[in-house]
């Protein structure tokens, strides 16, 4: 890094400037923009497949033909030696209410089995652009009013509708849970090499304040307006990379700065010529980091290649955090 920038980073006044202009992409990108990210994510059959398999092409076709948004939920009502008059009009009349459901447009059926064991009930819920978010309330809508078996009648819910209320669940505590555990140990590591309270929480407010939440912020701007594909998969590993890969700059930084502390009593002097010193590998660390990524966009998989863009993009973010927010906070 230049000298002069570096300077200007750990300089007595211009430090309160770089915190505030901090702050205010935090809250901006982090806080505003980085809780939509789930609302963007693409976690449908294609965006798993590779983009010139058969399949894919079949999906994208298909489209053609029914609303990409339509997502049907299959009931199913069982007995074992058949159903009887009283399950039909049991089914008949759990399809009239799944009518006034939010966001079902269509229901069709009941309609038996070919052995007469079983009757099948098809609710079409039309979701909207958070329909990943809102499918599995609208799953749990359609089963309050369809589990209610007994006597021998066993009431099943299937269909894609079901499928993709059980991958919504499931993926939408993964960012938490990584977080959640990553910093866990990142802060036990931090407590046993430095063993300073203060430091380790600074490190993890700029680790997730500074970089995890602005990163998912830039990754929505990216997947809403440059049609960059993120699924579950690619936002669950975005925080834990950017906070694994920015604490361990803020550790290369931290360790220039404590040698220079030793050379210079001056705090800011130190830190400048820390940052002018340390930033080249930093910088040299980061950029290797990125390029790999970026090689995952040659992968068939939609899900892989996916991966790269958002991981790079959460990379450059730590950098910028990590060269810019925590040298004035340290300073501070």
């Amino acid at each position: 890094m230049n000298r002069s920038i570096a300077g200007w980073i750990a300089h007595r006044w211009a430090k309160w400037v770089v915190l505030a202009l901090s702050l205010v992409f935090v809250v901006g990108v982090g806080f505003v923009l980085g809780p939509k990210l789930t609302s963007v994510q693409d976690n449908d059959v294609a965006s798993w497949l590779p983009g010139d398999a058969e399949s894919t092409k079949v999906i994208q076709q298909s489209k053609a033909f029914a609303n990409p948004d339509d997502i049907p939920a299959v009931v199913l009502y069982e007995r074992d030696g058949g159903t009887t008059p009283a399950d039909l009009a049991r089914a008949t009349a759990d399809a009239a209410k799944l009518k006034g459901v939010k966001d079902v447009s269509n229901v069709l059926g009941p309609f038996p089995s070919k052995d007469g064991e079983a009757l099948q009930v098809i609710a079409t819920i039309t979701m909207a652009s958070d329909g990943w978010e809102a499918l599995p309330d609208r799953v749990d809508d359609i089963r309050t009013i369809t589990d209610k078996g007994g006597d021998g009648l066993d009431v099943s819910l299937a269909g894609p509708a079901a499928l993709g209320a059980d991958q919504a669940e499931a993926f939408s505590g993964i960012d938490g849970i990584l977080l959640f555990s990553a910093v866990g140990i990142v802060f036990v590591i931090l407590l046993i090499t430095y063993r300073s309270l203060q430091l380790a929480i600074l490190f993890l407010l700029c680790g997730v304040l500074g970089a995890v939440l602005p990163a998912q912020g830039i990754v929505y701007l990216l997947a809403k307006y440059a049609d960059l594909t993120v699924n579950g998969q690619s936002a669950g590993i975005l925080s834990v990379l950017v906070l694994g890969a920015g604490v361990d700059y803020a550790l290369l930084l931290v360790a220039r700065y404590r040698e220079e502390l030793h050379r210079y009593e001056d705090r800011h002097e130190a830190m400048a010529h820390a940052l002018h010193r340390a930033a080249p590998a930093i910088l040299a660390s980061g950029a290797t980091v990125i390029i790999g990524l970026l090689c995952l966009t040659l992968a068939q998989m939609n899900s892989t290649s996916s991966l790269g863009p958002v991981g790079a993009a959460g990379i450059a973010v730590a950098l910028l955090t990590m060269l810019v927010t925590l040298p004035a906070l340290l300073v501070i």
